[in-house]
């Protein structure tokens, strides 16, 4: 049987004056958590070659630079659940070792907040810190903010000044606890009783520091027995101290289906519409003038380590645990879900791929060097390019069926930014066969010329980036595959690519 004929034409439609919103550049955040090896020997090991003096990874650090992280969630993540943050500050040699139950490990406590505050100011980003609502309470809370944000002349900011931080950290984002839906995890609560704690702890925390931000916890997955429900009863317990709602998300494809597998941007869209449906439900139940935005603070492609992880040996430290080795067919995903996100930036302000480094992360260590994931390139080229504002873009397409519903062939998303003078265009061709043919009218734009067109593919979905070949997936130069005449664009997207169009006048 002959497969159907499509149409291997998609056209972009785009109007100057119809804007979703501006980028909110925290959506472009990652995600560092007390976990295998993404703080020890990711970006902390003090005897590497490539450690500076305080034992951070310059190398690490550049990476971090090239992607333009503006935001890091720490310290976790299921490990932030029974953590006491008084364990992670003051003289090294006072800190204690603890079991750490999340992961079934060790942990030293020789990284904590003061050197985590610290690295984010080496590496040009902000804290977004998480507090333990699990094993502990609304007391800790509030004196973990007094530590960080206030000047001086109380017991915890006095106790930051002696441990040689005079000025505040001024931490403005702050998570009210990780995942409280799950049975898994410690200090496991309903959502009743979740809701009513996350809403003390961010009314205590904002009478120290009426200057931050809150995120309570939404659903850990969209699958939860409780999804729904979860969101309504948290956000009817706590919606006037919180600022942002939660939401988690991976996917995979142990059943090597590559079709369905991209196809999971479908299903991440519609988890975002409906939780933004859930949270503008309570608001009208609750005549709030107040809207609650969106924190994605949880995403990624997350499988291949599953099998690597039975093997752990409990009560060691750092172990290579949950190191997904990503492929090319990953990468494209990625795109997909950054352009899934932007094309939701009037509620989703906050974003974080889970992880940075070495745990289900872009950026991989060992003792001798660190590279580029494939997922890396979509990642940096969209923090990179894609500030501004984002176009209502209508993507005509042919699509295909998927078990998440009709997937189009082409996702893509438009972001000007009128101050430069500067078009940038971001689209995946999810067909694994054939080339399509873009066409966008550019006439609004008159003088926009195409300045880059990046393409990321590879003939093998399975390729991956190591050590020994880094370069093997990275995107190449394909300017000819685009043009602008008479103000049309026209651009070829090759077969399973990835592409980045830069237009400028």
């Amino acid at each position: 049987m002959k497969k159907a004929k499509i149409d291997n034409k998609v056209q972009l439609c785009i109007d100057r004056d119809f804007t979703i919103s501006k980028v909110d550049e925290r959506i472009y955040g990652s995600f560092i958590e007390h976990l295998g090896r993404a703080v020890y020997e990711g970006i902390y090991q003090p005897d590497n070659k490539f450690a500076d003096k305080n034992g951070y990874r310059e190398d690490v650090m550049n990476l971090i630079k090239e992607i333009g992280v503006p935001i890091v969630r720490y310290p976790g993540g299921n490990f932030v659940s029974a953590f006491n943050w008084e364990d992670s500050v003051g003289p090294k040699k006072d800190r204690p070792r603890r079991l750490e139950l999340a992961w079934g490990v060790v942990e030293t406590n020789q990284f904590g907040l003061d050197e985590f505050v610290d690295w984010c100011k080496k590496v040009g980003t902000k804290p977004m810190y998480a507090v333990n609502l699990g094993t502990r309470g609304i007391e800790d809370a509030k004196n973990v903010i007094e530590y960080c944000n206030i000047k001086s002349g109380t017991k915890y900011s006095d106790m930051r000044i002696k441990n040689g931080a005079k000025d505040p950290y001024n931490i403005k984002l702050w998570c009210l606890g990780n995942e409280m839906d799950g049975p898994w995890q410690m200090g496991h609560m309903t959502a009743q009783e979740y809701g009513l704690k996350a809403g003390r702890a961010g009314h205590i925390m904002k009478l120290v520091d009426s200057s931050i931000e809150t995120v309570v916890c939404g659903s850990s997955s969209l699958y939860m027995n409780t999804y729904g429900e979860w969101e309504r009863v948290v956000l009817e317990n706590s919606y006037d101290t919180t600022d942002y709602l939660s939401l988690h998300t991976y996917y995979g494809n142990a059943e090597n289906d590559t079709p369905n597998f991209l196809a999971s941007s479908v299903a991440m869209d519609q988890f975002i519409s409906q939780v933004i449906s859930i949270c503008d439900y309570v608001k009208a139940v609750k005549r709030s003038k107040k809207t609650i935005n969106l924190s994605f603070d949880e995403w990624n492609v997350w499988y291949h380590s599953n099998e690597q992880d039975k093997k752990i040996e409990k009560w060691c430290e750092h172990p290579h645990q949950l190191e997904d080795v990503y492929n090319f067919e990953d990468a494209l995903l990625v795109g997909s879900m950054l352009i899934t996100l932007l094309r939701h930036a009037d509620r989703v302000k906050i974003a974080c791929l889970a992880q940075l480094v070495n745990v289900i992360a872009p950026i991989m260590t060992s003792d001798t060097g660190a590279w580029r994931q494939t997922i890396f390139y979509p990642y940096m080229q969209a923090s990179v390019y894609g500030r501004g504002e984002v176009l209502n873009t209508v993507v005509k397409a042919p699509t295909y069926e998927s078990k998440h519903g009709d997937a189009p062939y082409v996702d893509s998303v438009v972001v000007t930014d009128e101050e430069n003078e500067a078009l940038t265009i971001f689209a995946v061709n999810k067909n694994l066969e054939e080339d399509f043919e873009l066409t966008c009218d550019l006439r609004q734009y008159a003088g926009y010329k195409v300045v880059e067109h990046s393409v990321l593919t590879h003939n093998d979905l399975k390729a991956e980036n190591t050590e020994q070949n880094p370069d093997n997936v990275k995107p190449v130069d394909f300017t000819k595959g685009s043009k602008v005449d008479n103000g049309i664009l026209t651009s070829k997207l090759p077969a399973k690519s990835w592409n980045v169009i830069r237009l400028a006048k």
